[in-house]
């Protein structure tokens, strides 16, 4: 039986300005993202729906999340494979295009992972283990657009 894990968060608005949701206008797409125990998160929407640019937005959490699972996958490989990784930066980039009705999707991710590796390590092993990162992580496997990887590997 495949074990499941459950993840509890909570989403509470916080843009009401006093008249609700009487107009688009009217309100503010300020939100607190809480987990039991672990400081909140400031969100809204992106700039271009009227959020504010100073919070965190959806699409942009969506990214990390991405990132961020794909580093932790690789981080653990390396270091069942002995290569010793010293320095980890992704700047990961998200295309999300609106459609007609006034929605939109993801259309892609891109991460650009650099990976600074401990001196003698092998390049070639550290770069074929992003392949197993992605085909690992949880949030790409979940996500129905497609997710590259360009990673950029160093020696220190």
């Amino acid at each position: 039986m495949a074990r499941e894990h459950h993840y509890g968060v909570t989403v509470e608005w916080t843009g009401n300005t006093g008249t609700g949701t009487s107009s688009y206008q009217a309100y503010e797409r300020q939100h607190e993202i809480t987990v039991a125990g672990k400081p909140p998160i400031s969100g809204s929407s992106d700039p271009n729906f009227r959020g504010d640019a100073q919070r965190y937005n959806p699409e942009e959490m969506l990214v990390a999340s991405l990132s961020a699972c794909h580093m932790l996958w690789y981080l653990h490989l390396c270091s069942e494979a002995k290569i010793v990784v010293v320095g980890y930066v992704d700047r990961a980039e998200g295309v999300m295009a609106e459609t007609a009705g006034g929605g939109g999707r993801f259309e892609r991710v891109t991460l650009y992972p650099q990976v600074r590796l401990q001196a003698g390590a092998d390049v070639e092993l550290a770069r074929r283990l992003h392949h197993s990162a992605h085909a690992r992580c949880f949030i790409a496997n979940s996500v129905n657009f497609p997710v590259a990887c360009e990673p950029t590997i160093l020696t220190a």
